[in-house]
């Protein structure tokens, strides 16, 4: 604890080199899931090949997908990002193709007998409905991104890994418990403001009847 008190701006460095990754990793995975998920919600062939295809990658041992993309990316954030945004697919894709699929047909076909269109239809209708199971998933992909990306450090990505495996090498158990409190720290309010988000979302669509 006295490291953690000693070295506050050090730690508050990482902190932040930390969150970003997270938040990069988080945009690039909205990029790539909220489209890839709505197709699979329109092509229902798709879905068991996809779903599978980002199993296996969720599989891959994080240190080994770091690795396997040095030689490609060289060290540092590039391929931590890369390697966690292919993490992120399967929670992130999984939750929102849930929301997308669960809504009752009976609500879609109002919309239509309302006159409509495609586009109108996802954003008045099934995008709010899915919200909250997207934002399930971000919460998981969050969280799955802050754990893994401590390991990210070992390839030069910076991050609060950093004071893990210092401590680690160097037998410091006072830096190894200053990173796992501020990873910690971190994951725990990124969870708590993200569930909020859920809460919000739940009570506009259902109010408080749940």
């Amino acid at each position: 604890m006295s490291y953690l008190i000693n070295n506050l701006d050090l730690v508050g460095r990482l902190f932040l080199q930390h969150l970003r990754l997270t938040l990069v990793v988080l945009f690039f995975s909205l990029i790539i899931g909220i489209p890839l998920g709505l197709g699979l919600a329109r092509v229902k062939w798709l879905r068991g090949p996809v779903l599978s295809l980002l199993g296996i990658i969720y599989t891959i041992p994080s240190l080994s997908f770091f690795v396997l993309l040095i030689p490609i990316f060289g060290l540092g954030t590039t391929p931590a990002i890369i390697a966690l945004t292919a993490y992120a697919q399967l929670l992130l894709v999984r939750n929102w193709l849930v929301g997308l699929t669960t809504i009752e047909p009976a609500i879609l076909e109002a919309a239509r007998g309302m006159g409509m269109n495609g586009w109108q239809r996802f954003w008045q209708v099934e995008f709010p409905l899915a919200l909250p199971m997207l934002l399930a998933g971000v919460r998981l992909v969050t969280l799955s991104s802050i754990g893994i990306g401590t390991i990210a450090a070992f390839i030069n990505a910076g991050g609060l890994g950093v004071l893990l495996f210092q401590g680690v090498i160097t037998a410091n158990y006072d830096k190894i418990l200053a990173g796992a409190i501020a990873v910690s720290i971190l994951s725990f309010s990124a969870n708590y403001a993200i569930r909020i988000l859920e809460r919000r979302a739940e009570l506009a669509i259902y109010g408080n009847s749940k």
